[in-house]
C-alpha cells in the first residue's frame, strides 16, 4: 500500500510538473503580445498628453498675442490671468511624458534644428502640403524654417543621433519625448517618439491628422 501511495505521489508530481511548464510555454507565448499591447497604451497616451500640450501652447500664444512662448512646463501649469484668478490650460497629468523615465518632456525651440525636420514630415503625410497655422500669430515662429522644407530627410527608422535636452529657461513651441525607441503606433507617419513633434503649428486647412488611418492613435480633440 506504501508503495502504491509514493507511486501515485510520483505521478502526481510529474503530472503537476508537465502541467506547470505547459503554463511557462504559453506565457513565454503571450508575453511579446502582452508587451506590445502595453506599450501601444503608453504611446497613445504619451500622444493624448503631447496634444494636450500643444493645445495649451496655442492658448498661451494667443493670450499674448504672438508676442511671448511659454519658457517652462510650470508656466503652463500655473495657467492664464483670469481677473484675479488663473485659468487653468493643463493638466498636471499632461505636463508627464510617460515615455520617458523621468517624466519630462523635451522643450522643442522655434528653429530650424528642433522642428524643421518635423514640418517637412508633416508636408509629406499632408500630400506635399504643409497645413496653415491655427492663426497668423503663429506665422512668424514657422517662417524661419520653410527653407527646410525640401531637404532630404533621413530615415524614420533610425533614431535622431542627437537632439537639445532643454527642459526649462527656454522659449518653446512645442513638446518632444526623450525616448528614442522605434514606435508600435505611428504619428504622422512617424514610427520613433524622440520624433513625435507636439505642436500648435500646423493645424490649419489640410488633411486633418485625426482621419488617416495611418494613425493608430488619433489625438483626441481638445476641449
Amino acid at each position: 500500500m506504501k508503495r502504491n501511495r509514493k507511486g501515485e505521489l510520483g505521478m502526481t508530481l510529474i503530472a503537476l510538473m508537465g502541467i506547470m511548464a505547459v503554463f511557462a510555454v504559453a506565457l513565454l507565448a503571450v508575453a511579446p503580445s502582452v508587451y506590445t499591447e502595453i506599450q501601444r497604451e503608453k504611446e497613445i497616451e504619451a500622444i493624448r498628453r503631447g496634444e494636450e500640450v500643444a493645445e495649451a501652447i496655442r492658448q498661451y500664444v494667443e493670450f499674448y498675442g504672438g508676442g511671448k512662448l511659454p519658457t517652462s512646463m510650470d508656466e503652463l501649469l500655473e495657467g492664464l490671468p483670469a481677473g484675479t484668478k488663473k485659468r487653468q490650460i493643463l493638466r498636471p497629468s499632461a505636463a508627464v511624458d510617460p515615455l520617458s523615465d523621468d517624466g519630462r518632456w523635451r522643450l522643442i525651440k522655434p528653429d530650424p534644428n528642433s522642428i524643421g525636420g518635423f514640418a517637412r514630415r508633416v508636408q509629406n503625410y499632408n500630400g506635399g502640403l504643409l497645413p496653415a497655422n491655427p492663426s497668423p500669430l503663429f506665422d512668424k515662429f514657422a517662417v524661419q524654417f520653410i527653407s527646410v522644407l525640401n531637404t532630404e530627410l533621413d530615415s524614420d527608422n533610425e533614431a535622431d543621433s542627437s537632439f537639445d535636452m532643454d527642459f526649462d529657461n527656454t522659449p518653446f513651441i512645442g513638446v518632444a519625448s526623450q525616448s528614442r525607441s522605434k514606435s508600435i503606433i505611428t504619428y504622422y507617419g512617424i514610427e520613433n517618439h524622440s520624433r513625435w513633434v507636439f505642436t500648435p503649428l500646423f493645424r490649419g486647412s489640410g488633411r486633418n491628422v485625426t482621419q488617416s488611418p495611418q494613425v493608430t492613435a488619433p489625438p483626441p480633440p481638445i476641449r
